[in-house]
C-alpha cells in the first residue's frame, strides 16, 4: 500500500511517496486510538487516544438524538436502546448523559459487556479512572472475550504506568481482534509501552501493523518516526513525520520531531523551517525552541 501527498517542508505542489511498511511478523491482531470507541449492538466507533469518540456537532445530531429518543421511549426494556443512545451523547460529548443511559443499559441486563465499556470510556474522558477500570473489569466478567473491554483497560493501565498489566491485556485483545481500527489501536498502543520500555524494533513492527490496519491515522507515524528516529533511521522517520502531517498538519510535535531528523540529516534549512512551524503552532514547545537556540533563531 502507497499513501501519496504533499511534502508539509517545502513546496506543497511537490508529490511525495511514503511506503507503509509490512511487518515482518504475520498478521495477528482501534482505538482507542485501547483505542476502544463506544459500542453498539453492531459497531465499535472510531476513536483517538483510548477514550470514547467524540466527533464534532453537526446538524444531523439533535435529530439523531430525537429519533434515538423515539427509540428508548418505545422500548424502555431494551438496553441496547440506552447503549446506543449513550453512545450518540458520547460522540457529542454530552458524557455524564452517556454515563446515564449506559448505567439504564446495564441495570436492564448486568451482563451487558459493551454497556460497561462504553461507561468505561465515558468516565476516562471525564478524569473517573477509579470508576473506568471497575467497570472495565466488570465487562470481562460478563464476557471474557470481550476485546474492546482489554483494550480500553490496557490503555488505561498504560497510562497509569502498569506496563506490565496493560501489555497482558493488549496482547489478549490482540488475540481477541486483530483487524479494523480495534486492532489498529490495539498494536499502536502496544506498541507505545515497547518504546517506552527501548524495545524500537518491536515497537516498529507494531506500529506497522496499526499503519496498515488503518493507514489515515497520524498517530501511529509519528510514534514510528519516533521509534525509527531512536534507531538513527532519519530519512525514514522523515517520511513518518511527513505522513503524520499529511493528516494533521497542525501538530507541533511532529513538526518538532521533523526537525530534528532534518538537523540529524544536516538539512538546516528544513530544520530551521520545521522547528519554526511548530513554534507557531505552540510557542512552548521545547523541542522547537531547543532546536531554534542551537540554530541561533530562538
Amino acid at each position: 500500500m502507497r499513501y501519496r501527498g504533499p511534502d508539509p517542508v517545502g513546496q506543497a505542489s511537490r508529490p511525495r511517496v511514503v511506503t507503509l511498511r509490512r511487518a515482518a511478523l504475520p498478521l495477528v491482531v482501534l482505538v482507542g486510538l485501547g483505542l476502544a470507541g463506544c459500542e453498539t449492538a453492531n459497531s465499535v466507533g472510531t476513536v483517538g487516544l483510548g477514550v470514547a469518540e467524540v466527533t464534532p456537532r453537526s446538524k444531523d445530531t439533535s435529530v439523531n438524538l430525537a429519533s434515538l429518543s423515539d427509540v428508548v421511549s418505545r422500548n424502555p426494556h431494551d438496553p441496547e436502546a440506552f447503549n446506543t443512545r449513550g453512545a450518540a451523547y458520547a460522540r457529542q460529548g454530552d458524557f455524564d448523559k452517556a454515563v446515564g443511559d449506559f448505567t439504564k443499559a446495564v441495570q436492564i441486563d448486568p451482563n451487558n459487556a459493551a454497556a460497561y465499556t462504553n461507561r468505561a470510556l465515558a468516565y476516562r474522558q471525564t478524569g473517573r479512572n477509579d470508576l473506568a477500570l471497575a467497570d472495565f473489569n466488570h465487562a470481562l466478567q460478563a464476557n471474557p472475550n470481550h476485546a474492546a473491554a482489554y483494550l480500553g483497560r490496557g490503555n488505561l493501565l498504560r497510562v497509569q504506568g502498569n506496563l506490565d498489566g496493560a501489555m497482558s491485556d493488549l496482547d489478549q485483545a490482540i488475540k481477541l481482534n486483530s483487524e479494523g481500527q480495534q486492532g489498529a489501536q490495539a498494536f499502536h498502543a502496544r506498541g507505545l509501552i515497547h518504546q517506552k520500555r527501548g524495545e524500537q524494533a518491536a515497537a516498529v513492527t507494531d506500529f506497522d501493523n496499526a499503519i496498515d490496519r488503518d493507514p489515515f491515522a497520524a498517530a501511529p507515524y509519528q510514534a514510528r518516526a519516533q521509534s525509527l528516529t531512536a534507531q538513527g533511521k532519519y530519512e525514514q522517520a522523515v517520511e513518518d513525520y511527513n505522513a503524520a502531517l499529511n493528516v494533521d498538519a497542525k501538530n507541533a510535535d511532529a513538526w518538532a520531531g521533523l526537525g530534528v531528523d532534518y538537523e540529524k540529516l544536516g538539512n538546516r534549512a528544513k530544520a530551521q523551517e520545521s522547528y519554526a512551524r511548530a513554534k507557531t503552532i505552540n510557542p512552548d514547545n521545547r523541542t522547537a525552541n531547543d532546536g531554534l537556540s542551537r540554530m541561533g533563531r530562538a
